[in-house]
């Protein structure tokens, strides 16, 4: 709405255009986020069980989260059998609605230093995203990133919080 007030500003140059472009703004945006939730709730029927936790971000994007224990083995980025399956659904999904970009990126605890956590998160996103890639999503949809254990969720002071910290999520944003 705000977008196309000011649209509307610029081109009509008075108050009419002004309110036919926050109108026209607002429209757009309650289409998208129709859809946006129409994916959303896709996703969190088809993941349901998996052990991936579905959210809405305060930026308005889906975040899904996969635990390592079923993403990785300790200190290897070679997708598990289990996650592949789970992959399947959410590519199925990523495909049906298009209009959506994708940041994968990798976590790990603070064990170990920067040297090993660094590339095995890299690794792990990387291992994420050329699999969603191969499932055919556009590669120019997917970004991926690791931060190593820069962005805990969690205390790694204990090892459920080590846990936590080990995952690998994947955020999807309506264009």
């Amino acid at each position: 709405a705000a977008a196309g007030a000011i649209i509307g500003q610029v081109i009509g140059k008075d108050t009419k255009g002004t309110v036919i472009g926050t109108a026209a703004g607002a429209a757009v945006g309650a289409v998208v986020g129709n859809i946006f939730d129409k994916q959303e709730a896709k996703l969190r029927d088809e993941l349901k069980g998996t052990g991936v936790d579905v959210t809405r971000t305060a930026e308005g994007e889906i975040k899904l989260t996969a635990p390592e224990n079923i993403t990785f083995a300790t200190n290897s980025s070679t997708l598990s059998s289990k996650f592949t399956n789970t992959l399947n659904s959410i590519a199925s999904v990523l495909k049906e609605y298009k209009d959506s970009t994708i940041v994968v990126s990798g976590h790990t605890d603070s064990t170990g230093t920067d040297a090993i956590n660094n590339p095995l998160s890299v690794n792990r996103a990387n291992s994420v995203a050329n699999y969603l890639k191969q499932d055919g999503i556009e590669s120019s949809r997917i970004t991926a990133t690791g931060y190593g254990s820069k962005q805990p969720v969690a205390s790694n002071s204990t090892a459920d919080g080590r846990a936590q910290n080990r995952r690998v999520e994947i955020k999807i944003t309506a264009k």
